[in-house]
C-alpha cells in the first residue's frame, strides 16, 4: 500500500476511533440537555407542566392552531394548610400528587394540558365548547372531592378528602395567557372562595376581584416562587 493510502486509512480509523470514544459523552450531554428542558417545563413534584409548560402550550396552540375559544381553568385546593398540620407535609405532598393526576386525567380528557402552578394551585387548557364549561367544572371539584387514601405511619392508609375552589373563564387562544387568560380564571376562582368555597365560578365581563377580607394575600407564584404550600 503507498504511503498517502497509508495516511487516509489511518486518518479514517482515527476519524471512527475519535467518534466511538466521543459517542458516550454525546449521549450524556444530549441527555442532560433534554433532563434540563423537562425540569424547566415541569413541576417536580407531580411530573405535571409547570407554569412555563402551560404558558408553552398555550403559546403552542396560538401558533398552530386559528384562533379559537379555549376555557381556562384555575383550581385551589381549600383549607389545604390544614392537611400539612394535620397530617405532616409528606402527606401533604402525596394529595398534591393524586389530586395532580386526577387533574390531568381529565384535562387528557378533553384533549387539553394541565398544570401545578404553586403549592396547592393548579391550572388546566382545555379546548372550549360553551355548553360544557359547566359540566367541566362540576366534574374537577366532583373528582377532586373524592377521598384519598394516604400512608400512615404504621397503620393502614387513611381516607382523606380535600376540595377545591375552580374559576374558568373562556378565552381566545390569541389572548394574552398571564394578563387576560390566567388573570380572568383567577378572578372567578376568588368569586368560588368567597361564595363558600368547593364550588366553580365562570368568569363574566366586568367581573373583579372581590374584596379583601374574602382573599388569602399573595400566592406564591405572585411573589415567584417556585414551590412550597398554599395556604388556601
Amino acid at each position: 500500500m503507498s504511503l498517502p493510502l497509508i495516511m487516509i486509512a489511518t486518518a479514517v480509523v482515527a476519524l471512527a476511533l475519535g467518534r466511538l470514544t466521543a459517542w458516550p459523552t454525546i449521549r450524556s450531554l444530549r441527555t442532560q440537555l433534554a433532563d434540563a428542558t423537562w425540569s424547566m417545563l415541569h413541576d417536580p413534584l407531580t411530573g405535571m407542566l409547570n407554569r412555563a409548560g402551560l404558558q408553552a402550550a398555550h403559546a403552542n396552540l396560538a401558533d398552530t392552531t386559528p384562533a379559537q375559544p379555549i376555557l381556562v381553568a384555575l383550581i385551589d385546593l381549600d383549607d389545604f394548610k390544614h392537611i400539612n398540620d394535620t397530617h405532616g407535609h409528606d402527606q401533604g405532598d402525596d394529595l398534591l400528587i393524586h389530586v395532580g393526576q386526577r387533574i390531568t386525567d381529565i384535562a387528557a380528557l378533553h384533549g387539553g394540558a394541565a398544570a401545578r402552578l404553586a403549592g396547592d394551585e393548579y391550572a388546566a387548557l382545555l379546548p372550549a365548547r360553551t355548553g360544557d364549561v359547566d359540566r367541566i367544572a362540576d366534574a374537577i371539584v366532583t373528582i377532586i372531592a373524592q377521598p384519598v387514601a394516604l400512608p400512615a405511619n404504621g397503620s393502614s392508609p387513611a381516607p382523606v378528602t380535600i376540595a377545591a375552589s375552580v374559576g374558568l373563564a373562556l378565552v381566545d387562544t390569541n389572548d394574552p395567557f398571564a394578563e387576560v387568560a390566567l388573570h380572568r380564571a383567577d378572578v372567578a376562582m376568588y368569586h368560588a372562595k368567597r361564595n363558600g368555597r368547593n364550588r366553580h365560578a365562570i368568569y363574566q365581563p366586568g367581573m373583579t376581584m372581590p374584596p379583601a377580607p374574602h382573599r388569602r394575600g399573595p400566592r406564591l407564584r405572585d411573589r415567584h416562587q417556585p414551590t412550597g404550600e398554599a395556604t388556601a
